[in-house]
């Protein structure tokens, strides 16, 4: 009898999957690359988190950078002798980073054919486009298939986000548009959120803990009454990301699944200490 199709699902670290569901729908996580002081370390493991505090509170030089597409073409190549007949390689705005780019170059050589798909999201706003073309496949679907489901999960989630201040986005040229808020950055507490896969503003707020209500607010707004997925977020704000988590898990009736994670290293060096954000993916 012929071998079934296989589908492998590739993102970059950025998506700050769970371990839990990398691991269930074998997904091939290809990491991004965060540079304190002269010294790289790979995004999303703990001692680039732990590197890049330190290196933000003394204020040493701190930049990011995408993956290659060599390191992509290896990535395809495994998937490919591992027994995958097709890939879907879904990635982080290309808007906020050249990863898309250099997965499209990769592609073109690969030995199977590859779907690259620019999500127009970040964080668990990926990931749960990710989890979704991986359900997809283990349902039976094809790549179209799984394209299909990420882009509609996509599509219906949204990403909001508090920062203490616009410093970092602004250092890492992140913001756009929000260059107008840097004015009066002292005055206020700005919420942003990613929209057609840029960071804009969204509102400003007086205090951080007017910000905070009106993230929640726009969290549970969003979310409805329907099943929803929801991740909170943070860096070094663990105390108030696992609080919003609580008040969100008691006012989403229809809440499927809730992580809190603090963020990457990546994503990290441009929000800065303080950053508290919330993903609502309705499903």
């Amino acid at each position: 009898m012929p071998r079934s199709r296989s589908v492998a699902i590739v993102t970059d670290s950025t998506a700050y999957l769970p371990g839990e569901a990398v691991e269930r729908h074998r997904i091939i996580v290809v990491p991004l690359t965060v540079v304190l002081g002269g010294t790289a370390f790979e995004d999303g493991t703990d001692e680039a988190a732990r590197e890049l505090t330190t290196a933000l509170q003394q204020r040493r030089p701190v930049t990011t950078s995408r993956p290659g597409p060599a390191t992509f073409a290896a990535a395809y190549l495994a998937a490919a002798e591992a027994g995958a007949d097709g890939i879907v390689s879904l990635h982080l705005s290309s808007e906020i980073s050249g990863t898309y780019d250099a997965a499209v170059v990769a592609a073109r050589e690969a030995p199977v054919p590859v779907r690259v798909v620019d999500s127009a999201m970040i964080a668990m706003a990926l990931g749960f486009s990710v989890v979704a073309a991986a359900e997809a496949v283990a349902a039976g679907g094809t790549p179209d298939d799984a394209v299909a489901a990420a882009v509609k999960r996509a599509g219906s989630t949204r990403a909001y986000f508090y920062v203490d201040t616009l410093e970092h986005l602004r250092r890492g040229g992140r913001i756009g548009p929000a260059q107008a808020l840097l004015g009066s950055a002292l005055a206020v507490k700005p919420l942003l959120e990613l929209r057609e896969g840029r960071i804009e503003p969204l509102e400003r707020v007086r205090t951080a803990s007017r910000a905070i209500a009106r993230l929640e607010a726009l969290a549970v707004e969003h979310a409805g009454a329907g099943p929803v997925d929801v991740a909170v977020h943070h860096l070094a704000s663990e105390e108030r990301a696992t609080q919003l988590g609580e008040r969100l898990r008691g006012r989403l009736p229809g809440l499927v699944n809730l992580h809190v994670s603090e963020v990457g290293a990546v994503i990290g060096a441009h929000t800065g200490p303080g950053l508290l954000g919330a993903v609502v993916a309705p499903r």
